[in-house]
């Protein structure tokens, strides 16, 4: 795959592109990436598309074989057909899982922004807790310790924004705490298959033991992998009966299923054993240097090594910005603003592009941050 082609897609209505019309603002923000869709996902919806007739489609067998074997080819977890529910995306699967917990929150910070929408969305109240920067960011276990029980964790793993993966040690400290605490976890994780760390390893957190297995949910899908989010697909494994049949009866009036062509295309996604992944997290791997690289020449701006996604969380408090958004944008680069995470004092950079686009994003970049420290 040439991840070095570019695509022009602006006037497509792409979301990032469009953003700012014709002015010369390089889109940085949202997390799509500017990579063709491999092949093998592209034939998958022709061959659906060749049958002439999209109409309401049940999940197919295929899908769901695809994913078990997923899971099992992946992380060595064996997962019951039973406990998949598909969805259209992973936000939606969040908010169901909110509400057919109906109890409070807990979300670790920062953190994407459409977790911090769940609780005004579902009726429910919340508990932000701030991530600790100690050699890398990390839960903060003692403050997740000293809230009320009966909650339910809100988890992105592999951690959007700050690109941490999860060791497994960490994860089994918070199944223990789940445990102790009787939290429920659900867990988003959507960029499991974007490693970009040395040694970096994936677990998914339901797959340690049967106590924190039953008190979980797992949202994966392979929109970001293969950049597809236009036709989004997700499944939730919820592996308790009693939780999974109360998700299905909240999302009855709520959400439609997903369509055809999501359908294939994922079964595509999950089913894939090919090369493309490991050329495409070693692509992701050196444009995380060239940024890691950039943000450590810089005068007041700092940021940790990305372990996973394909985003860079940096922080430029020091610069002394009124509206960090709205500088970076003013010298022609559109990031996503840290207070949208919950991170006061950071901007959010995808380095998912080209490196050309990457090369020319980080120019832009320093020119505006060696400007604001004059």
């Amino acid at each position: 795959m040439n991840f070095d082609q570019i695509t022009d897609r602006r006037g497509t209505s792409s979301t990032k592109w469009d953003k700012y019309g014709n002015a010369d603002v390089l889109p940085m923000w949202v997390a799509d990436t500017d990579f063709q869709v491999p092949p093998f996902i592209l034939d998958a919806i022709r061959q659906r598309l060749d049958h002439g007739i999209i109409g309401y489609t049940n999940t197919p067998t295929s899908l769901t074989d695809a994913f078990i074997g997923y899971a099992e080819r992946t992380f060595s977890w064996q997962v019951d057909p039973d406990w998949l529910l598909w969805l259209p995306g992973v936000v939606p699967g969040l908010n169901l899982a909110a509400r057919a917990a109906d109890r409070h929150l807990i979300i670790p910070t920062p953190i994407y922004y459409p977790f911090l929408a769940i609780a005004r969305n579902c009726g429910l109240s919340e508990h932000l807790v701030p991530m600790i920067r100690d050699d890398g960011w990390r839960l903060d276990m003692e403050a997740l310790a000293a809230l009320p029980p009966g909650g339910i964790i809100m988890l992105a793993s592999p951690q959007n924004p700050t690109g941490r993966v999860f060791t497994r040690h960490e994860l089994r400290e918070l199944a223990e705490l789940c445990s102790e605490r009787d939290h429920l976890l659900c867990s988003d994780d959507i960029h499991c298959e974007l490693l970009l760390a040395a040694g970096a390893k994936h677990t998914p957190i339901a797959s340690l033991n049967e106590d924190i297995r039953d008190r979980s949910i797992s949202l994966f899908a392979v929109t970001k992998t293969y950049n597809i989010p236009g036709i989004s697909c997700a499944v939730a494994v919820v592996p308790d009966a009693s939780l999974r049949s109360k998700m299905r009866a909240e999302r009855v009036d709520l959400t439609q299923g997903a369509g055809p062509l999501a359908f294939a295309a994922s079964e595509a996604g999950f089913a894939d054993t090919s090369s493309w992944r490991d050329e495409l997290r070693a692509y992701l791997a050196a444009n995380a240097q060239l940024v890691q690289d950039c943000v450590a020449q810089l005068p007041g701006v700092w940021m940790e090594p990305v372990e996973g996604t394909y985003l860079a969380w940096i922080n430029v408090a020091d610069l002394g910005l009124n509206n960090a958004q709205a500088y970076f944008e003013d010298n022609g680069l559109g990031l996503s603003p840290g207070p949208q995470f919950a991170g006061d004092g950071f901007v959010r950079l995808n380095f998912g592009c080209p490196r050309a686009t990457l090369q020319d994003g980080l120019e832009r970049f320093s020119r505006a941050a060696n400007k604001a420290v004059g």
